[in-house]
This record gives C-alpha cells, sequence and structure tokens, in this order.
C-alpha cells in the first residue's frame, strides 16, 4: 500500500513541476510579446500597429474580444490583468504558483519565496486603481522575475527527476509558443527571401526577433541587415541560441531521457518523438523549409510538439498504479 501511495505522490508532483514551469514561461513570453508590440507602435503609424494586434493575438492563442474595438488598452488589459482570460499574465503566473504551493515539498524554499514575490507584484499591480501606468517597468519585472526564479530554481534545486520536470515543461511551453509566433509572422513573408527589408518592413523583422529574446544574438551573428532566410534559420535551426527551436527541442529530449533514466516506467514513446523532432530540425536546410513552405514546416513542428506533450501526460501524469505495477 505504501508503494501505491508515493508512485500517486510523484504522478502528482510531476504533473505540478511541470505545468508550474509552462505557466510561468508563458507568462515570461507574453510578458515580452506585449511590451515589444507597444514599444514598436511608438516608431510606426497608428494604421501600421493596428494590424498587428490581431496577430499578436493568435500568437498567444488569444481570441478576439466581441463587439469591442482592438485598442491598446482593452487588449493590454485582456492579455495582462485580466483574470477571466486563463491566458493573461496574472492568470498564468497565479497558476504557476499554486502549482508549485502544491509540489513545496520538493522545491527550495528560495524558489518558493521567489514565484510568491512575483504573484503578489502582479496581484498588486491588478488591484491598483491606476492600470499600468508603466507598461514597460511591469512587463519587464514579470521577464526579470521568471528569470531570477530559472536561476534561482539552477542554483538551489537539486538536478534530479523534479528538476527535468521543470525543465521539460520549460522548453516544451518555448517550443510551442516560439513556432506559433513564427507561423503567424511568416504568413507576411516577403519576396525574394534572400534580400535584406527595409523601412517600416524592417521594423516588423525587429519585433519578431526581439519577441524571442533574438535581435541583438542575431546582430552578433550576422550584423544588423534583417533578411528574412537568415531570421528563419536563426529562429528555426540555430543550435546554441536558447530561444530556437532547434535549441528548445534539444532540452526537452534531453530532459525526457534523463526523466526515463531515473524512472522505471516505460517512456519510449515520448523520448522517441521528441528525438525523432530534434534529427529532423538537426537535418533540415533553410531553403528547402522555406521552399516546400515554413508554415507548413511550423505547423509540423507544433503538431509533433502537441504528440509529445500528449505523451508525456499519458506516460508520467495519467498512468495508473496498476500499469505502473505491471512495468
Amino acid at each position: 500500500m505504501t508503494d501505491h501511495r508515493e508512485t500517486t505522490m510523484l504522478s502528482r508532483v510531476a504533473d505540478n513541476l511541470y505545468w508550474m514551469s509552462r505557466y510561468l514561461e508563458r507568462a515570461e513570453h507574453t510578458a515580452r510579446l506585449i511590451d515589444v508590440d507597444l514599444q514598436l507602435r511608438l516608431d510606426q503609424s497608428p494604421e501600421a500597429g493596428s494590424d498587428r494586434w490581431l496577430g499578436l493575438l493568435k500568437a498567444l492563442q488569444v481570441p478576439a474580444p466581441e463587439n469591442v474595438p482592438l485598442d491598446a488598452e482593452i487588449l493590454t488589459h485582456l492579455l495582462t490583468l485580466d483574470r477571466t482570460n486563463p491566458s493573461s499574465i496574472i492568470s498564468c503566473v497565479a497558476a504557476a504558483r499554486e502549482n508549485l504551493r502544491q509540489a513545496r515539498e520538493q522545491c527550495s524554499s528560495e524558489m518558493w519565496e521567489q514565484l510568491n514575490r512575483l504573484f503578489l507584484q502582479v496581484k498588486s499591480t491588478a488591484s491598483s486603481d491606476c492600470g499600468l501606468p508603466d507598461s514597460h517597468g511591469f512587463f519587464r519585472a514579470v521577464q526579470d522575475g521568471a528569470h531570477l526564479f530559472q536561476g534561482i530554481t539552477d542554483s538551489t534545486m537539486s538536478h534530479g527527476e523534479g528538476w527535468h520536470y521543470i525543465q521539460l515543461g520549460r522548453f516544451v511551453e518555448r517550443t510551442e509558443a516560439v513556432a506559433r509566433l513564427i507561423g503567424t509572422h511568416f504568413i507576411r513573408l516577403p519576396h525574394p527571401l534572400d534580400q535584406a527589408v527595409e523601412s517600416e518592413e524592417y521594423l516588423e523583422w525587429v519585433g519578431l526577433l526581439k519577441s524571442c529574446a533574438a535581435f541583438q544574438a542575431y546582430c552578433k551573428a550576422h550584423t544588423a541587415e534583417l533578411r528574412p532566410l537568415r531570421v528563419a534559420e536563426f529562429l528555426l535551426l540555430n543550435p546554441g541560441f536558447p530561444h530556437s527551436i532547434a535549441f528548445s527541442v534539444d532540452r526537452v529530449h534531453t530532459a525526457l531521457t534523463a526523466i526515463a533514466e531515473l524512472t522505471e516506467r516505460k517512456a519510449e514513446q515520448p523520448v522517441r518523438i521528441a528525438g525523432r523532432l530534434r534529427a529532423t530540425l538537426s537535418f533540415s536546410q533553410i531553403d528547402e523549409i522555406m521552399a516546400s513552405g515554413a508554415i507548413a514546416y511550423v505547423d509540423s513542428i507544433r503538431w509533433q510538439c502537441a504528440q509529445a506533450h500528449t505523451a508525456i501526460q499519458q506516460v508520467y501524469f495519467d498512468y495508473s498504479v496498476e500499469s505502473a505495477l505491471v512495468a
């Protein structure tokens, strides 16, 4: 009977750590996208900037509000402090905190204190009658708070099974989020793809790179001349940049392999799915990807990532005690 209870507890804790990490990554990603969008609007005409709201909502998988004008104030509130929106920053930070609260026995006190501090900061902003008087400061604080939590986690938590679940959630979420962002942007790809973009189109590509925290890293690799083909290659296939698809998928595979070695569960399916996706990215050529269709390529990545998530749920979180004993 004791073994049964321990197995159930480990499954619950793994689920909490995985989703805590996903929600926190989602909050950080959302904060960066909104902040970049608001900053770009300062250099664009109202007409040019208004069309990007729909792309932003699509990238974040948030339906556009009905019978409401799409202005910056309303949509910023929807994505930031609206508690009825499960994908808003405050909803994601609250969900991350609740998941970590249920797994506190597996985390360090410093981790809990940092995430709780971030939650209280966001909650205080939501409770204020002033809204977001310093929107850039708020979004920067959310990003810094998430980054600080990641650093504290790496420094104060044993890098065992629980730590690998946190990495797994972080990079599954990042893979899906970056793939969605690339997909919504590449719908408007210019031609030819190997020529430098100019004028207002240049700002759109700067926005894409900044939304992936990639602008400075890209410039160091390719200078500030933005060519769509190079941008696509950097965000999709660069193995050393933390917000590229290739890097994130590699980390997903690494985490799954480590978890499989640390547990006795039959984990071939999620490891195989992640390994196949990693191999696809490793051997892909950007010219071939763009020629066959960038949208189809990132849609395939998202589909395989969703398959991996389903397999993770089935193997590690939703399996029955009886199946675990048989294994």
